[in-house]
C-alpha cells in the first residue's frame, strides 16, 4: 500500500514538474488591449511583425523579480533583430509599485498594467506568475512557460523564430 501511494505521489510530482513548460500549439494571440505605463495602448494585433515575449508578472512575485535581469538581457540581446518584450503586471499589483519597479530597474521594454484582469483572463486566465508567452511574427503563440523559462532554450526558440519570414 505504501509503495502504491509513494509511486502515485512521484507520478503526480513528475506530471506537475513536466507541466511547468509546455508548448501550447499554435494559436493566435487573443484579442486584448494593453495599457502601458505612459497611458498609451497597444493591442495584441500590434504584436504582429516581431517575435514578442509577453510576460505576466507581479512585483510581489519572488521568481518574477529574480528572472527580470534575464528578461532584460534577452531583450537587449535580440531587440535589434525584430524582437520585443511586453511585461504585463497583474491586476492585484498596485500601479505605484509597478511604476517604481520599472523606473528603479530601468526596464527597457514596454510595461503594461492589467488593472481589471481582462488581459490575464483573455490570455488563458493567467493566475500564476510568472507566466510567459512567446509570440511569433504572425501573432501566434508558439510557447508558454509557467515559472521561470530555461533561458538557453528560450534563446534558441527566439533565434529560430527570428529566422522565419
Amino acid at each position: 500500500m505504501k509503495k502504491t501511494v509513494y509511486a502515485a505521489a512521484v507520478a503526480i510530482a513528475l506530471a506537475v514538474g513536466a507541466g511547468v513548460y509546455f508548448t501550447s500549439g499554435v494559436e493566435t494571440a487573443p484579442a486584448s488591449t494593453f495599457v502601458l505605463l505612459d497611458g498609451s495602448q497597444q493591442s495584441a494585433a500590434d504584436l504582429k511583425g516581431k517575435v514578442t515575449l509577453v510576460n505576466f508578472w507581479a512585483t510581489s512575485c519572488v521568481t518574477c523579480v529574480a528572472e527580470m535581469p534575464k528578461v532584460i538581457a534577452t531583450y537587449d540581446k535580440y531587440k535589434g533583430q525584430g524582437y520585443d518584450t511586453l511585461a504585463v503586471a497583474m491586476s492585484y499589483d498596485p500601479p505605484s509599485y509597478v511604476v517604481n519597479f520599472a523606473e528603479t530597474r530601468k526596464l527597457p521594454f514596454k510595461v503594461a498594467i492589467d488593472n481589471t484582469g481582462a488581459v490575464a483572463k483573455a490570455w488563458g486566465d493567467v493566475q500564476l506568475t510568472p507566466t510567459t508567452y512567446v509570440v511569433n511574427k504572425r501573432g501566434e503563440i508558439v510557447k508558454r512557460y509557467v515559472g521561470e523559462p530555461d533561458f538557453a532554450e528560450l534563446h534558441k526558440l527566439i533565434e529560430q523564430l527570428l529566422a522565419q519570414a
